[in-house]
């Protein structure tokens, strides 16, 4: 059930710096400092012309917060081409200038790690690394590799891997939350976001967050972090909700529905989810850790099938956005929340006028499109479907007792005075038809109906 989240956890956030100077290091890690890094990751390989006995004292002496030296060579993903060596050489020469964390590559800590540890007796800590490339490993296979790392004397473990559908991170989460030492793990790419997004609730050390102007792929801003997602309140008791779509990045769910469950004091956090395939998603995060989803483009029709049962609006309508994980059997129940919450909010947008008689136009047939349609029907609407499937335009507009239209009639389409527009697409070619209305508000109010539906179904019993 829902708590308030007031334990904090021990998760760090780290600011990867990739500066190609060092004046431009030392100012990034002022910005990331400023934007709430606890502590910061350095690429050394990533500085033009690198000095090592003259550039990395600089750095260290200017640090604000605790550093991670990394230099990685190019056979493990880095931008470092010359001897190797010189770049072990470089590593030492941190350990013995007293950096807070040096990251070791798998292949090279062991001896390294042993005679560091012997000839420095400083408090640095050392991260040994491996960068997963291919098949995302069993959670035996993973435990297997923790077993090989932490052999090399490490201090933390760290695995990067770049998993092929969001179903792989759930072993993540399980080396991260049952291994026995500090672990640094997380998938690369829109698909491994949740990696890092979830990481407090999961127990590992540290989850990266990006400074502002330094967007990096399946890395959320340090912003975000801190302030859409709170790290800080998330536990082990933290419920997870999220948005199951393909693609998901343009989502702003997130902003909307985390500050809504902490303004109910409810623990819990709500995320993008990039799902590739339904069945395999449901089937994996198929605990009461996750309570609910809500459902997006593409799936809001497909979807249905993967319900336990289907609330009878949703299955009039065929679409379901939101779904809920009943507490007491965990069946998924599928639910519409976009027809009310659509049409109420269009109602609003016109002050009271009844859009009963008015021409509903709506462009996308699809799992949206449905719900507006049956909405409109119930409010006695006169509807108007164009769909770049003419056949679901048709059979959707049957069942609304509309009239559909080609999608190329859009361009000449001139509306009746007062006419609505309603876009149940993610296509731009809704452009062309909205310079027709003479609309000059905007119609849509942003709804948080499905998670007050998660909140409160999540307090039930059977």
């Amino acid at each position: 059930m829902g708590s308030t989240g007031i334990l904090k956890n021990s998760t760090m956030i780290c600011a990867p710096l990739m500066g190609e100077t060092v004046e431009q290091m030392v100012k990034e890690m002022k910005q990331a400092k400023a934007e709430g890094s606890h502590l910061l990751e350095i690429r050394l390989d990533h500085i033009t012309n690198f000095h090592p006995h003259h550039h990395l004292p600089a750095i260290l002496d200017n640090k604000p917060l605790p550093l991670i030296i990394l230099y990685r060579p190019k056979w493990d993903g880095g931008l470092y081409e010359g001897d190797e060596h010189s770049r072990l050489q470089t590593l030492r020469l941190a350990a013995e200038l007293g950096a807070d964390y040096i990251d070791f590559e798998l292949k090279v800590a062991s001896h390294l790690i042993r005679e560091l540890k012997i000839n420095y007796q400083s408090a640095t800590k050392f991260i040994v690394s491996c960068h997963i490339t291919v098949t995302t490993p069993s959670d035996e296979e993973l435990a297997n590799l923790a077993a090989t790392m932490r052999a090399t004397g490490a201090d933390i473990l760290k695995v990067v891997e770049n998993v092929t559908d969001i179903t792989e991170i759930a072993r993540i989460f399980h080396l991260l939350s049952h291994y026995q030492m500090p672990v640094i793990a997380y998938s690369v790419g829109e698909r491994g976001l949740i990696s890092q997004l979830l990481c407090p609730k999961f127990g590992g050390f540290l989850a990266y967050g990006s400074i502002k102007g330094y967007s990096i792929p399946g890395m959320p801003s340090l912003y975000s972090v801190k302030h859409t997602y709170k790290h800080d309140l998330m536990n082990s008791e933290t419920k997870v909700f999220g948005l199951v779509s393909k693609p998901v990045s343009h989502s702003k769910g997130p902003i909307l529905h985390n500050p809504t469950l902490r303004h109910e004091n409810f623990n819990g956090v709500y995320v993008p989810f990039f799902v590739d395939n339904l069945k395999e998603f449901f089937s994996t995060y198929s605990g009461s850790d996750f309570p609910g989803f809500s459902v997006g483009i593409p799936y809001k029709e497909a979807v249905v099938e993967f319900c336990d049962e289907v609330h009878p609006l949703a299955e009039s309508i065929g679409a379901v956005n939101t779904i809920i994980r009943r507490p007491c059997d965990g069946k998924l129940i599928g639910y519409n929340t976009d027809c009310e919450a659509a049409i109420t909010s269009i109602e609003d947008a016109l002050e009271g006028t009844l859009i009963s008689g008015k021409l509903f136009v709506l462009v996308g047939a699809g799992g949206a499109g449905r719900a507006l349609a049956f909405g409109a029907k119930s409010r006695g609407a006169r509807i108007l479907i164009f769909d770049i499937d003419f056949e679901r335009a048709k059979s959707l507009a049957s069942a609304v007792l509309g009239e559909a239209r080609t999608f190329e009639q859009v361009i000449n389409f001139r509306p009746e005075k007062g006419a609505i527009l309603a876009n149940g697409t993610r296509s731009e070619c809704i452009h062309i038809l909205i310079s027709a209305f003479q609309l000059t508000r905007k119609l849509w109010g942003i709804m948080s109906w499905c998670l007050m539906l998660f909140i409160h179904l999540e307090k039930q019993v059977c």
